[in-house]
């Protein structure tokens, strides 16, 4: 199967962090902004870009820290999830086609529902 990338980003201020709560039918729950790489597009500038145009934050400094992959053998891919996380960032929050965008305090995360496989995500996330 092919290999299809995609990123995520955890903006976090002190014990707060950024999360989608994602409204589509397709990865319904909360989440992490993100999206696609573009083609011949460098992995830390999708994220960038991602961000920006998901939530109006220009982060700075993306930390790698790991990745997810999700067979799609319907689709015929493997969505390899890059994961990243960062304190730098500017701008003003914007709501997101996707969903509602908003900062929770860490120990409010379970009082959501959760997208697909985002107890994963929040280890490598959290991980020192």
């Amino acid at each position: 199967m092919k290999n299809v990338y995609t990123n995520m980003c955890m903006v976090y201020q002190g014990d707060e962090i950024l999360v989608l709560n994602r409204i589509k039918k397709d990865w319904p729950g909360l989440t992490f902004p993100g999206g696609h790489v573009e083609d011949n597009e460098l992995f830390s500038a999708s994220v960038i870009r991602e961000m920006k145009e998901e939530t109006g934050l220009l982060i700075r400094d993306p930390e790698y820290v790991g990745q997810i992959v999700w067979p799609l053998p319907d689709k015929g891919i493997n969505d390899v999830a890059l994961l990243y996380r960062t304190n730098k960032f500017t701008g003003k929050l914007l709501e997101s086609v996707e969903g509602h965008v908003f900062f929770i305090k860490k120990s409010e995360l379970g009082n959501y529902e959760h997208s697909l496989d985002f107890d994963k995500v929040l280890k490598l996330m959290f991980k020192e």
